[in-house]
């Protein structure tokens, strides 16, 4: 009988190592800067498409797919991405991540069609899948210490909203002297140095277990959520009522139930539906989620709005929205020590109540006279209230898995993000975008026909029938300028609406003083499907 001891695992080294742990600030610093990288790509973007509109000649549904078709491989691809990176590891997952998304970033520089940006952001979307929840799940390892963990995930989402604002700023820079290319290839220098940084700084971790993939959930899910992002955002072009939308959205909502059910009796799910029976779990997710549906819809109006109604450059409108990531960073810190004394419920029903309240601000502020103090007070209520519900609903939702499960907690988490940013933009992009098609005509009453024809599909179009007409220039500049600004704080009344039932959900359905369950506490760890006994994360070097 061989009484050899196995021959030790590569890629086991004990937790708490003193190398590891001596670090962890300075991980979670390269961690930041990965998170950033991904959520400036969206952020940023915005402020370049006025640009891009003029030199691409894109219509109003090519921009928001240009933007959305990021979130939406971002978010199909999430949950895979999260359980590869549990079986062979974060840190690997991530940097393959990197380089995939810094590859793309670069040949976005050189499109000169829509489709070909459509295509390199779908690539785009492909490595920032495999960045994302590596951040939260090699956080959630390096950190051991709750009130340590607590804190390090307040600056994480922290920084998740200062990186748009931060993206905007970089990108306005930029406009002012270059093109929206620039806003693609300045993206590969900070690639370089978060590889770099992260080779030698990052800790590897895995789960020992075999991690199975679910080809088919995951094709149900980006079959269904593309279905249903494509339908809400032609339906401006094609008619809310319209056979063509009614089938597409029906068809991918049946798509979608027969995704739940294919997870509820697949033995190795993509996601685990019954994750959803945890309390925290679910109110962790649907927070974000809605969060997350205003928050991109703002930010995808929020430039065209400044440029176009207001006419201020990309970088003022930078600067103009960076209150936005400001008070994100104040509210975060903040909300991590609150919830020890006050509980998530309080905390983030009243963070919620904080943004929507900005929201309406900027509402009803939606005119082209509206002074711009006006417009930034709106917007550092909406960064505070957002930093206040973000950093409690990602520890909802990380305490409430187990440890060696961190990569997948992490990726429902951006799911949960991604996939509410991604109707964000088709909602409210869509809203705004049959508002000001059903307005812009009534305002044009005089001009010929074939001018009001040129002039309706958006504003950007209004605004190039201006310059071909200069002699109706002037009409057609202020019409587009007033309904684009009503058809704007449309868009933010019903962003309105989504937060405020967020908090009603928040008030209601979250106990008082309930929090999530330690990510290694057994006894109420949540149903999983498979059987095998728990098995700790494993950590190296």
């Amino acid at each position: 009988m061989n009484s050899e001891p196995p021959a030790p695992n590569p890629h086991v080294a004990a937790e708490g190592d003193p190398r590891i742990h001596a670090r962890r600030w300075y991980s979670l610093a390269v961690l930041c800067l990965s998170l950033v990288l991904i959520v400036a790509a969206n952020a940023s973007l915005n402020v370049a498409l006025p640009d891009m509109q003029e030199n691409l000649h894109a219509s109003a549904s090519d921009l928001q797919w240009i933007v959305d078709v990021y979130s939406l491989v971002f978010a199909g691809l999430l949950l895979p991405a999260g359980a590869l990176a549990d079986r062979f590891g974060r840190k690997t997952a991530l940097q393959l991540g990197l380089v995939v998304f810094g590859a793309a970033a670069f040949a976005a520089s050189f499109a000169d069609a829509t489709w070909q940006l459509i295509v390199a952001r779908v690539v785009m979307g492909v490595g920032a899948a495999f960045i994302m929840p590596g951040t939260l799940a090699i956080l959630n390892n390096v950190f051991s210490d709750p009130q340590e963990k607590r804190k390090a995930i307040a600056i994480w989402a922290g920084f998740a909203g200062l990186g748009g604002a931060l993206g905007t700023v970089v990108s306005g820079l930029l406009l002012e002297s270059h093109t929206w290319p620039s806003t693609f290839w300045i993206n590969v220098p900070i690639v370089a140095v978060a590889l770099l940084a992260g080779m030698k700084l990052l800790p590897n971790s895995s789960d020992p277990r075999e991690a199975r993939l679910d080809p088919v959930g995951a094709v149900l899910a980006i079959a269904g959520l593309g279905g249903l992002l494509y339908g809400i955002i032609e339906a401006p072009t094609n008619g809310w009522g319209s056979l063509d939308t009614l089938v597409v959205l029906a068809t991918s909502v049946v798509v979608l139930v027969g995704f739940v059910a294919w997870e509820l009796h697949s033995d190795h799910p993509m996601l685990d539906v019954r994750l959803f029976e945890n309390r925290s779990f679910a109110i962790g997710s649907s927070t974000i989620t809605l969060q997350y549906m205003a928050m991109y819809g703002l930010f995808y109006a929020l430039a065209q709005f400044l440029q176009l109604a207001h006419g201020y450059t990309a970088l003022a409108t930078a600067f103009i929205g960076l209150p936005i990531g400001i008070f994100a960073m104040i509210g975060a810190p903040l909300s991590a020590r609150n919830v020890g004394r006050f509980g998530p419920r309080l905390v983030v029903g009243s963070g919620l109540l904080v943004s929507a309240a900005g929201l309406l601000l900027v509402a009803l502020a939606a005119s082209p006279t509206t002074p711009v103090l006006v417009i930034i007070l709106g917007f550092s209520l909406v960064g505070l209230g957002n930093g206040q519900t973000t950093a409690p609903s990602t520890t909802l939702i990380m305490g409430s898995v187990p440890r060696a499960k961190s990569g997948v907690g992490s990726a429902v988490n951006d799911l949960s993000r991604e996939m509410g940013g991604a109707l964000g933009i088709a909602v409210l992009g869509s809203v705004m975008s049959s508002v000001y098609r059903s307005q812009i005509v009534g305002h044009l009453t005089g001009l010929p026909t074939a001018i009001q024809q040129q002039a309706q599909d958006s504003v950007a179009a209004t605004f190039r029938t201006a310059s071909l007409h200069p002699e109706h220039a002037h009409v057609l500049t202020e019409a587009g300028r007033v309904v684009f600004s009503d058809a704007f704080g449309r868009a933010m009344l019903f962003g309105v609406v989504v937060v405020l039932l967020n908090s009603l959900c928040v008030w209601v359905f979250q106990g008082r003083h309930r929090g999530a369950v330690a990510p290694d506490s057994t006894p109420h760890a949540p149903v999983s499907l498979d059987a095998a006994p728990e098995v700790p994360a494993t950590v190296e070097d």
